[in-house]
């Protein structure tokens, strides 16, 4: 009996259909009767780097009065490892003011999203960003994302090296298509040309969207076991003489479907700097190829690999390789959080950024203020995974000027270490998948935490806490130490027991609680924590060192999944 073909996503149709990514996009743009976009090109503008949303804070009184919602867009950058000028600062920061809704959106993939951009903005807004040499191809949609990469100007021969392979994948995976430059900066197509084609990704593109993270030991911050792809530097009397290869990590999951869940990515291999880039593509290829096409709540790599089996996966991408990998090389990660303030020799300030929105807020000037030090022209601007921003390369004669609009503009203070090692997603009212609010409601709740906190003595004890408006998990909440993911208005899942290093997921805890339950939960476990820690001990460690976190919650089981050096 012939055993019958899943059919094909809706998803897949739309790819096959776009004339690669360019859909009806152009015309679309052209109706003035209606603030969006047809529904097919609303999958195909992801490609392009931009989502159409609406404000929901709006959507119930528009629809009692029968008006179209308000739609808006989102339009998010490609920045490869998140470097910026100060003049793309400058310019990204114009283009928030004249065309969004007046603030920047860091995020944990170290770009920039803008929001609010009503339809009639959106074409002037992408040209003022390519004007700066910006854009926003791929930076979403079914194919590779901005590569990320530690943040690491300290150390500034690795940090160098790991920019540099970030820089290469981006370039080597970007989509060959001219839609985009089509589209919004009005490139004509040469008739008669050769046939376009995507030699890496093929016409449909990948079966779903591909991240990649490249980490700097010890440091974490790209928390390289929840990306479908990461190198691990591995560095030797000072330089980077490879990378471990890490495949399979995710975070996505739908609430009350176990067959999504979580996962930790594995350590495969190790190869060298001049095969990195191939690396990347034949993973990719490898997952182009194998891929669910059928459904996409399993499209990701990560169930790529559980349905081939690892041993197979691997197999299979050894073949593609020019070069086989090698045995992995030892390593160490001791966090994932950022250093803020001021480096040791002065060169370099890590400015907080709470939950990545810079905004003018009270005596808190953060638009102002970085538009004052941009305006001075000197050193890098680079968005970190965590969503602050380092300003690096301070030249030493400049420094007392910087140092001096940190402090009028209110950049320089300090924060405790719970809400230092804070990330939310950006959630209401813009995105459209949020069941629950993240970035407007965890500063509250950290500030109940950090009472908490100071009245045993943990002021400074950073333990990682990340809150999502979804399970999606776009802020990474299953790595955290406490990870907090919206199910309701109001109501979340609480996980315990990441690793503070990044290296093991967390585990369900208490379904469906509200900002006193969580308080209320987490009170007597910081208690117990704060006198019955080991020295050294992280919450994430403790917790499941003394058995708080449960196997099951209300008969619900869970993916257990951790990190390969975390699993003897």
């Amino acid at each position: 009996m012939d055993i019958e073909t899943p059919a094909l996503s809706a998803n897949e149709r739309i790819k096959a259909a776009s004339n690669l990514l360019r859909g009806t996009i152009a015309e679309g743009l052209t109706w003035a009767e209606t603030g969006g976009i047809a529904d097919d090109d609303q999958q195909v503008t992801k490609f392009h780097g931009i989502y159409l949303q609406d404000d929901r804070d709006l959507r119930a009184e528009r629809g009692k009065q029968k008006m179209e919602k308000a739609f808006i867009f989102m339009a998010r950058m490609r920045i490869p490892s998140g470097i910026l000028t100060p003049a793309q600062w400058l310019a990204a920061e114009q283009v928030a003011r004249d065309r969004g809704n007046g603030t920047l959106r860091l995020t944990t993939r170290q770009t920039i999203q803008f929001h609010g951009i009503i339809k009639s903005n959106l074409r002037p807004a992408i040209q003022e960003m390519h004007a700066a040499m910006l854009d926003t191809i791929a930076a979403c949609g079914d194919v590779n994302r901005n590569v990320i990469a530690s943040v690491d100007p300290w150390r500034p021969t690795g940090h160098a090296a790991v920019t540099a392979l970030a820089e290469g994948i981006a370039d080597n995976l970007l989509p060959h298509s001219r839609a985009w430059h089509e589209i919004w900066l009005g490139e004509e197509r040469v008739a008669g040309g050769p046939e376009e084609d995507e030699p890496i990704y093929g016409r449909t593109y990948l079966p779903r969207k591909f991240k990649i993270g490249i980490a700097l030991p010890p440091h974490n911050d790209v928390d390289v076991f929840a990306q479908d792809l990461s190198f691990i530097a591995i560095e030797e009397n000072g330089a980077v003489v490879g990378y471990n290869v890490v495949v399979g990590g995710g975070m996505g999951m739908t609430h009350g479907e176990p067959e999504t869940y979580p996962r930790a990515g594995d350590v495969i291999g190790f190869c060298t700097p001049d095969n990195a880039v191939d690396v990347a593509e034949k993973v990719v290829t490898v997952q182009r190829d194998h891929g669910n096409r059928s459904n996409r709540k399993a499209a990701r790599l990560k169930y790529t690999i559980d349905r081939m089996g690892l041993d197979r996966f691997v197999a299979e991408l050894s073949v593609r390789l020019a070069t086989p990998l090698e045995p992995a090389r030892a390593y160490a990660f001791t966090g994932t959080g950022d250093r803020l303030g001021w480096s040791e020799d002065g060169r370099h300030f890590t400015v907080f950024i709470e939950n990545g929105r810079v905004h003018d807020v009270g005596d808190r000037r953060l638009l102002t203020g970085l538009h004052k030090i941009a305006e001075l022209n000197v050193g890098r601007f680079i968005i970190t995974p965590n969503q602050s921003l380092v300003l690096a390369d301070i030249p030493a004669d400049r420094r007392p000027v910087v140092q001096a609009l940190l402090r009028r503009h209110g950049l320089d203070g300090a924060v405790s270490a719970l809400r230092a090692n804070a990330v939310a997603c950006v959630a209401m009212p813009t995105c459209g998948l949020a069941l629950a609010e993240s970035e407007r409601y965890l500063p509250e709740l950290v500030t109940r935490l950090e009472t908490v906190l100071e009245q045993h003595g943990l002021r400074e004890r950073e333990i990682t806490i990340r809150m999502t408006g979804c399970p999606n998990g776009c802020a990474r909440p299953y790595m955290a130490e406490i990870g907090l993911v919206g199910r309701s208005p109001g109501l979340y899942n609480l996980y315990l027991g990441g690793a503070h290093d990044g290296s093991r997921l967390s585990k369900l805890h208490r379904t469906d609680v509200d900002g006193d339950a969580i308080v209320a939960e987490l009170t007597p476990l910081i208690a117990a924590y704060a006198t019955q820690r080991q020295a050294d001990e992280a919450f994430g460690d403790f917790v499941i060192r003394a058995g708080i976190v449960r196997r099951t919650v209300a008969g619900l089981d869970f993916h257990d999944n951790v990190a390969p050096q975390a699993r003897n």
